[in-house]
């Protein structure tokens, strides 16, 4: 076997994989050069904590109600045609926001913008669940969130440098014109090169699209069941602090950062997380996914912590390298969320199971606004508990398929 062939092979990087990577760069460098800075825009606009509290809740609320039609739609059309619907849905959003300078309209681009992530992300696990074996899946997984960080951490400082140069108002707009023209070439390249699998699917008898959710949650196992409430947990541990992490950094510490500085310190928590996934991928596809989910959920509870007691950019650099620590295991959970998943239903699974968890969440960025008005003090360590409760429930109800095994049928 030649040394390319088996660099292609330990990276997972099949055909469909590379074109779902590309398609990942582009649309994901759009979304970041904005979307990390909204809470500044809209409090630019005039906007304060509760209106903050509200786009992140929307955005929890949105990623769960378009989670399972997402994952529907892939197993129904396949999943080329799903993704260029889903990137349809982000160019209507950035064009919003760009034309309309106001909070209304953010709030009414955002349930077209933040569709992309939430609603495509079952199409491409399911994606890489198809075209990859089971002992290769946690590297196809890790591929994915790698290649993802690059956009997370190039994009805010691209933001940064925008609001820099063109102020908070007109910098976010004009981010938002550079997300569209992304997305457009995105949608151009994914239909080229990514392979049409609704054909394929049918003439095998796969193409079994579950519309029911209540049909297919009957399906999902003990085991899956006991991840979600563990996950549930851990993501109201991220979500409370989640909008206010920039306006801490650049409003409320006693040496508050510039944007650029704020792009610096999220460029850091991705190139963390970017040098964890690759070992991390290798050694989980060949050992227990479980240790390594645990580990993360562990980073997940002490960043707010952390994050409280940082008063100046060397503190919030230590913390942001903490909060990219927890990417350790994450493509290992989405692995484990596959291989628990029934056969030829992996896309519609995971969207039911980001259904159920992100509607849950989405309470909790609500709530972190409250908790913000008491105190950012009140914040941080409420999510703190939130994340130690999540870690110790799944370490201790929390199982694993031992390697090579295949995912049950049902329940």
């Amino acid at each position: 076997m030649s040394l390319t062939r088996r660099i292609i092979d330990f990276f997972a990087l099949k055909r469909g994989m590379v074109a779902l990577l590309g398609m990942v760069i582009l649309v994901g460098m759009g979304e970041r050069i904005a979307e990390r800075f909204l809470p500044i825009y809209l409090m630019a606009l005039g906007g304060g904590a509760m209106i903050i509290g509200l786009l992140s809740g929307l955005q929890n609320l949105l990623g769960a109600l378009y989670s399972f039609p997402g994952g529907y739609l892939a197993d129904r059309i396949g999943t080329k045609r799903a993704l260029l619907v889903f990137n349809l849905m982000a160019m209507i959003g950035f064009v919003i926001v760009f034309l309309v300078p106001s909070i209304y309209a953010v709030l009414c681009g955002a349930f077209f913008f933040l569709a992309w992530s939430a609603i495509s992300l079952p199409a491409t696990m399911g994606l890489v669940a198809r075209i990859l074996p089971s002992n290769k899946r946690t590297m196809g997984v890790s591929m994915h969130s790698l290649v993802r960080r690059i956009p997370m951490s190039v994009g805010p400082l691209l933001g940064g440098l925008f609001i820099g140069i063109w102020g908070e108002v007109k910098g976010v707009r004009l981010a938002f014109a550079a997300a569209l023209l992304m997305a457009i070439v995105a949608a151009i390249l994914q239909q080229i090169m990514i392979e049409d699998d609704r054909r394929g699917r049918a003439s095998t008898g796969e193409l079994t699209a579950e519309k029911n959710p209540i049909t297919l949650f009957r399906l999902m196992s003990a085991d899956m069941r006991n991840l979600l409430v563990s996950d549930i947990l851990i993501r109201f541990c991220e979500q409370i602090p989640y909008a206010f992490a920039v306006v801490w950094a650049m409003r409320t510490v006693s040496a508050p950062v510039t944007a650029f500085e704020f792009g610096v310190l999220t460029t850091v928590e991705m190139a963390t997380a970017v040098l964890c996934y690759i070992p991390v991928a290798y050694y989980a596809d060949k050992t227990q996914k479980k240790p390594f989910i645990v580990v993360t959920f562990v980073f997940f509870a002490i960043f707010p912590l952390i994050l409280l007691v940082s008063q100046s950019f060397w503190w919030l650099a230590l913390a942001f390298f903490v909060r990219g620590l927890k990417e350790f295991g994450e493509p290992t959970r989405k692995a484990l969320i596959m291989d628990l998943a029934p056969k030829a239903r992996e896309a519609a699974m995971f969207g039911l199971y980001y259904l159920i968890r992100d509607t849950i969440v989405s309470v909790a960025a609500f709530g972190g606004s409250l908790l913000w008005l008491v105190s950012p003090t009140a914040n941080f360590l409420t999510a703190f508990a939130f994340g130690v409760i999540g870690t110790v429930w799944f370490a201790v109800s929390g199982k694993d398929l031992s390697n090579g095994s295949t995912a049950p049928a049902g329940g």
